[in-house]
């Protein structure tokens, strides 16, 4: 008997996310199933975008299809249930809030917690995610832009050797950017403690889960025995040795990036409940539970494997085949008529944490005279993107009424703030397509190229159909809308001379007043743009110490007619969220936050099973 449960949107207060959908890293945990590790037991679910890196803390590998399995293998101090709300993971570690002025912070890890080769998780652990994630120890003023290949997104290896520069996009004036001070180590190398150099609102959010010390050590420094590479890796960020901490922070820009099952087992040492096993270029990655992990959250199933399907309607065939049990593919109308005529599958739908857009190249655009460096040429271009028929024909479909434009870059439609931040904001220039209005713009810039060529997954098909919907509206205009999609489109994004628009969506990984302030600050990690406004930093910096409601909302109600008024790009929709799986699997209950329905595969398990 086939069962269809619809879920309402949940109204979030904080937009955006870092990274493609993105999402920041975090920890893992719920409070758990005692049920206990099924042998033999497997689950296969289904992605549309392939995994490429273990560090989603660097601004390529940060992405949905990489977090969603870093989140699983790679534990941390927090989480967020599908509350959605903020749940400590005692038993991976604790913090405490020493002082509130100055704002200190000890990061405790539980006794017993080891990487899954053995190694005990410390204090090396949590300094090496400090240095990376603050920057603290950067080379100063070095630019790595002239060092990324435009074809992949990667660093070349003309990268320079010498160079101290952790790829985090962290800025001095949030998150452990404002932690300048070298962290001190106590409780016999378990904890570290914490001094910022200012207040920080959403401190709790600061500290994602670490990458292995000993494994960067080994590799960075060639130190074969892990408690020396453990040390040497301290010494390098107590002593800011320049000469070890480039080689350590290459390794952590780029070490852990791999396309296919490692020939060194180091690479996927984790500390979750699982660690990834088996891994075949573009079609499979193969979760095992972690014999080491000792937390609250054992997992039910042993193997839980994630195909890679990229077409919603081959996800579809694949759940009613039974080769996957569980899918959440890109929603199309197709895909709601497809599940509608299969049997003995559960189907959620609603509004979700992700939200569709397009942004303009401010800076390092692919066409020859930087055509989105001229306000004039941006505010055209934005004229001409058919927002409402994009909504009226891909969205509507799906899930009627409930779908609507997104008049805001940083309020959720139905939050707290977003109704008058809509009507005092310019998103209502941009709600309907003026090819005139475009015309004359585009003659007063004076812009002689107006090739624009658009960056998009080539492989999903609501995106493909929202690029010939541009370029054939913008063409009307005068502008030559050409093809940059890919299937790697996640790794290109903010790669200087790649593109000169984007065409993704952001997703919501915390409920933290600064969850989306990265996207719009000048350097930050998801500023892949390379937007810069004085003002908006000034906002991002005030709000960073804000603790008030009323107050906040007013800034970021100021900072999102900035954007607008800057014609930074245009939102286009909330997106529709699909959820199905079989009546084999239980356990089954996705979060509007990332990693949305695999938050607690955990305690997923086979019907039936014992």
């Amino acid at each position: 008997m086939r069962i269809r449960r619809i879920s309402a949107a949940v109204a979030i207060t904080a937009a955006g996310a870092l990274a493609i959908s993105a999402c920041a890293p975090g920890g893992t945990g719920t409070d758990g199933d005692d049920s206990g590790l099924v042998e033999g037991s497997s689950i296969t679910a289904a992605w549309n975008q392939a995994f490429y890196s273990m560090n989603g803390n660097t601004s390529f590998g940060n992405a949905t299809a990489n977090n969603n399995i870093n989140y699983l293998v790679l534990d941390g101090f927090n989480y967020y249930n599908n509350t959605p709300e903020l749940v400590q993971n005692t038993s991976f570690g604790s913090y405490e809030l020493v002082s509130e002025d100055p704002l200190v912070v000890k990061y405790t890890v539980a006794d017993g917690v080891k990487w899954s080769d053995g190694t005990d998780v410390d204090a090396a652990d949590l300094l090496l995610n400090w240095a990376a994630l603050s920057r603290s120890l950067d080379t100063p003023d070095f630019d790595p832009g002239e060092f990324t290949d435009p074809e992949t997104g990667e660093f070349t290896d003309a990268f320079p050797t010498d160079v101290v520069y952790f790829d985090s996009g962290a800025t001095p004036d949030a998150g452990l950017g404002l932690v300048s001070k070298t962290p001190e180590i106590g409780d016999d190398g378990k904890s570290i403690t914490l001094e910022y150099d200012k207040p920080f609102v959403d401190w709790e959010l600061s500290f994602p889960s670490p990458l292995p010390a000993h494994v960067v050590g080994k590799k960075a420094l060639e130190v074969e025995d892990a408690a020396e590479a453990k040390q040497a890796v301290i010494d390098a960020i107590n002593n800011e040795d320049a000469a070890a901490l480039a080689p350590i922070s290459s390794f952590w820009n780029g070490g852990f990036n791999f396309t296919a099952m490692p020939e060194d087992p180091d690479l996927v040492v984790g500390s979750g409940p699982y660690v990834i096993s088996n891994f075949e270029a573009d079609q499979f990655i193969t979760l095992t539970a972690n014999p080491e992990y000792a937390g609250e959250n054992t997992p039910n199933i042993e193997e839980i494997t994630i195909r890679f399907i990229p077409d919603p309607l081959a996800a579809v065939q694949a759940l009613e085949n039974g080769e996957v049990d569980i899918i959440q593919p890109q929603a199309t109308a197709d895909l709601v008529t497809a599940l509608d005529a299969i049997d003995n599958i559960t189907v959620s739908t609603g509004l979700g944490g992700t939200y569709e857009h397009v942004d303009l190249q401010f800076d390092n655009g692919k066409n020859p005279e930087n055509i989105f460096s001229n306000p004039l040429a941006r505010e055209a271009f934005l004229k001409t993107i058919p927002r409402q028929e994009i909504v009226d024909t891909l969205i509507k479909p799906i899930i009627g009424d409930d779908a609507i434009l997104r008049d805001s870059q940083l309020f959720v439609p139905g939050a707290e703030g977003y109704d008058d931040s809509a009507a005092a904001n310019t998103s209502a220039d941009f709600a309907e397509v003026d090819i005139e209005g475009a015309k004359a713009l585009l003659e007063e810039s004076g812009i002689t190229d107006t090739s624009v060529c658009i960056l998009y997954a080539s492989n999903n098909p609501r995106r493909v159909n929202e690029f010939s919907l541009i370029q054939a509206s913008a063409a009307e205009a005068g502008f030559e809308v050409t093809d940059c999609g890919s299937e790697d489109w996640g790794g290109l994004l903010g790669t200087p001379g790649a593109y000169d628009a984007s065409l993704f969506g952001w997703q919501s990984t915390s409920l933290g007043v600064t969850n989306s302030l990265p996207t719009f600050q000048t350097g930050a990690i998801n500023n892949l743009n390379y937007y810069s406004n004085e003002r908006v930093d000034e906002i991002v910096a005030e709000l960073n110490l804000t603790f008030d409601a009323a107050k906040q909302i007013e800034l970021q109600a100021e900072m999102d007619k900035l954007l607008w008024e800057d014609f930074y790009g245009v939102t286009i929709f909330q997106f529709p969220e699909v959820t199905a799986y079989s009546d084999r699997v239980e356990g089954i209950d996705s979060s509007i936050l990332a990693p949305t329905v695999f938050w607690n595969a955990w305690d997923w398990s086979v019907t039936g099973a014992e």
